[in-house]
């Protein structure tokens, strides 16, 4: 098949995290997450910030996450742990006060410091307080950076992955991906969405990524999007929906961008030729994340950006034809499925009115949306094969003793999944005149397996391998078993 493409990763973090971070995903109680981030740090003694990713909602949170817990574990260093979404992390103390995070720190625009009943910081951080604090702590090297990218792109190269798109390039990002080029040490193509704050202005939004499109042009790195975070996710009650959640706790999120200035930003971006990539969880955030591509529509007229909103965990029925209209559909399959062993909070707080719009794939693409597939890794699985076989079961794997299938009549097809990752993904990326196709003077990126997926019962196509992966008719990777 033509070499697969992820049009929504996190290529370089993911990477770092595999290279530097204490790997949580499996952890399903406290005991089981010390002893994990317990070893790590005793088995990287000279690393100056501690990082673990991975730790599931659902089971751990901010009720049972503190610094306080996690100071024993990780001693006088700084450290923190990711949830398996990204979108929450716990702070030890050393970190909180390298940082400067004390009980009377405001919170950052868009993030949420965590305070007790008392006032006093718990160590959670929430969203955009994350990368606030970040800039506070110690960093990795360049050339530890550079090694996590390399990471990341063979365990890509292992799924027969030869593209992607990483959907949040900063300064550091744009460095490390310009001297993995610069060195010839790619052995995949990235395109980048540049990330777009709140405190951004058309002007300086414009100006920044006018900059970065300059000086990173491809072909092997591009800059040639926008990223908006319109809101969070259910998981930290920061999603954004046209009415309150269902389950007992209520509430509700803002969209992190108002609505005129979303209007302007997506317009002038749009206007500067830049595709739009759009991180949407709630309805109230694809609704306003269309309003804005609408603007932009009118304003500038058409043009083939190939505008993308991704995620799409609850959309309206009556976005689905404005979504079909103005932008493409960047799905993570993976996650339509009822968990074995994770409870899903976010379902109690969508409620059963509105579970019939959740992950609805099929009414996308039935209602005229076009769609790419991918992964949001590291926030799940890289592998293409266990995501394609979820988007055709909506199920769990058959070894993890699968529960009854989400929303069935939501399903996708093999064919459309694999247009999904090839065609679809290419031109999502602004690379189809030239990939995600075996065609006559296209680049020579292929993979060779050891299932033909579109033969093989569904409950399969999770165990596929890729024996072979070529990109540009060179070997990115070679199955043990073949050598």
């Amino acid at each position: 098949m033509p070499g697969f493409q992820d049009a929504h990763t996190h290529l370089l973090s993911g990477g770092t995290d595999l290279a530097t971070a204490a790997q949580l995903y499996e952890a399903e109680d406290l005991a089981t997450l010390a002893q994990l981030i317990r070893s790590h740090a005793a088995a990287h003694p000279d690393l100056p910030l501690l990082v673990g990713a991975g730790w599931q909602p659902g089971i751990f949170g901010d009720h049972n996450l503190t610094a306080a817990w996690l100071d024993p574990l990780t001693g006088s260093r700084p450290a923190l742990i990711y949830d398996s979404s990204f979108h929450s992390a716990c702070f030890n103390s050393a970190a909180l006060e390298i940082a400067g995070i004390t009980d009377d720190t405001n919170d950052p625009p868009n993030g949420h410091i965590l305070r007790d009943a008392t006032g006093q910081a718990t160590g959670m951080l929430h969203e955009e307080a994350i990368p606030w604090a970040l800039e506070r702590l110690p960093g990795f090297t360049d050339d530890q950076l550079l090694a996590g990218l390399m990471a990341g792109q063979a365990h890509a190269n292992r799924h027969g992955i030869t593209g992607v798109i990483d959907a949040k390039i900063t300064a550091i990002e744009a460095r490390i991906y310009a001297r993995a080029a610069r060195e010839n040490l790619l052995t995949l193509r990235v395109a980048g969405a540049a990330h777009v704050s709140e405190a951004d202005t058309p002007e300086t939004a414009v100006a920044r990524l006018s900059a970065l499109r300059a000086a990173h042009p491809g072909p092997d790195f591009h800059i040639n999007a926008a990223k908006f975070f319109m809101d969070g996710v259910f998981e930290n009650r920061t999603a954004a929906c046209l009415v309150p959640y269902a389950d007992a706790e209520g509430g509700n999120a803002p969209c992190m961008f108002r609505h005129d200035q979303t209007l302007a930003l997506m317009t002038a971006l749009d206007a500067a030729r830049f595709q739009i990539h759009v991180h949407v969880i709630g309805d109230a955030a694809c609704a306003r994340a269309l309003d804005g591509l609408e603007a932009a529509l009118a304003a500038n007229g058409p043009w083939p950006a190939c505008h993308q909103i991704t995620h799409l965990q609850l959309v309206a029925p009556a976005d689905f034809p404005r979504l079909a209209r103005l932008a493409m559909a960047n799905i993570q399959p993976l996650w339509a499925r009822f968990d074995p062993k994770i409870p899903d909070i976010a379902l109690d707080m969508i409620g059963p009115a509105r579970l019939p719009q959740t992950y609805a794939f099929r009414d996308m693409v039935n209602l005229g949306a076009s769609f790419a597939m991918s992964s949001d890794w590291p926030v799940s699985t890289l592998n293409p094969f266990e995501i394609i076989e979820t988007a055709i079961t909506r199920q769990a794997r058959a070894h993890d003793h699968p529960g009854p299938p989400f929303l069935p009549a939501q399903a996708l097809s093999v064919t459309e999944c694999v247009a999904g990752y090839t065609i679809n993904a290419a031109r999502a990326s602004w690379r189809d005149g030239y990939s995600g196709r075996l065609s006559p003077g296209f680049s020579a990126d292929l993979i060779v397996t050891d299932l033909d997926i579109f033969s093989c019962a569904p409950a399969r196509i999770s165990a596929t391998r890729v024996l072979l992966t070529l990109f540009r008719g060179q070997e990115v990777w070679r199955d043990p078993s073949l050598r």
